[in-house]
């Protein structure tokens, strides 16, 4: 019997709240067993940039990464974010390590090929080091990853910290049973997003397909679904959505994904 890994992500919203940050982290230090905090901060390091006078692009949501915009990122993301969530977990009594995809090796990518849209220094993952990371955890070090990889030829890349997150709770499954909780502002996938108690409590490939043909999975919520389904297939036993109050044994007004 695999031993149980907790695999989180949170988002810039929570990032940019200190009060929410600060609650979020408590939840997160008093969650039993080994773990994992995989976080953005897209919007801070927007707000970074534009008193440096960097001019951040988005095209369809995603972010232009040029080289000037790269070293903002690095900045904000494995710098100020990483830190001030790894000092806030230390003083939780949790032992965290703030870590880049170059930190051990632990993540590669490849730079996204040039399509339609230059992406810049933005990377797809494409190996997790689940051994090296596993080190850090036997170690009783909490991991806290941000949305930085590299691609093992010197060269940091933007990569996006939801495929990070499921990339990492795919590559250690080879070790744990892994459960993948990703926190956001929503208490879950919503039967009508007007009605924020209107949760799906479980979906799985049966009842995906229905929410498809009824149109209630749409939009941005469709690639982070069709994300959590290859990351099930890649071994994960569980996906959560829903707000962070799911971390606590008390809310089960959440969202589990299962095959």
């Amino acid at each position: 019997m695999k031993e149980k890994l907790s695999i989180v992500k949170i988002g810039g919203n929570i990032i940019e709240d200190e009060n929410a940050l600060e609650a979020f982290l408590k939840l997160f230090s008093n969650l039993e067993g080994k773990k994992i905090l995989v976080h953005g901060g897209g919007k801070r390091a927007t707000h970074i940039a534009s008193k440096l006078g960097v001019e951040s692009k988005m095209v369809n949501g995603r972010r232009i990464t040029d080289a000037e915009t790269l070293e903002v990122i690095t900045m904000v993301y494995g710098g100020l974010v990483n830190k001030n969530v790894v000092a806030k977990l230390q003083a939780l009594n949790t032992n965290a390590i703030g870590l880049t995809g170059a930190d051990v090796n632990s993540i590669k990518s490849d730079k996204r090929p040039v399509k339609d849209i230059d992406f810049g220094f933005v990377g797809d993952v494409k190996a997790v080091a689940h051994n090296s990371i596993d080190k850090l955890i036997q170690a009783d070090f909490t991991p806290v990853f941000c949305a930085i990889t590299h691609d093992g030829n010197g060269q940091l890349l933007n990569t996006n910290a939801d495929t990070i997150t499921s990339q990492v709770a795919v590559g250690m499954s080879a070790l744990y049973n892994t459960s993948l909780y990703y926190c956001f502002e929503l208490n879950g996938v919503l039967k009508d997003i007007n009605d924020k108690n209107s949760v799906v409590k479980h979906i799985n490939t049966k009842t995906y397909q229905d929410l498809l043909a009824k149109g209630i999975i749409a939009d941005g919520m469709l690639p982070k679904l069709e994300n959590c389904f290859d990351a099930l297939r890649g071994g994960v036993n569980s996906i959560n959505m829903g707000n962070t109050s799911m971390l606590t044994q008390e809310n089960d007004n959440f969202t589990t994904i299962t095959l």
